[in-house]
């Protein structure tokens, strides 16, 4: 019984799946804070360029 719970105490593969649940939900936060930034900065530069080639 007490082999079993030593054992339990060692086991970290629930500490890594949240670790990776983590990352990710980090990841995806960083993706929705940044990306209207860039959509922003995109739309602004495919006008130009379309102003400069000569399309409305």
């Amino acid at each position: 019984m007490l082999n079993n719970l030593a054992r339990l105490t060692r086991n970290e593969d629930g500490a890594t799946a949240i670790e990776y649940g983590l990352i990710a939900a980090a990841t995806g936060l960083s993706i929705a804070v940044v990306m209207p930034s860039i959509s922003s900065n995109l739309q602004k530069s495919f006008t130009s360029i379309a102003v400069t080639i000569g399309g409305n």
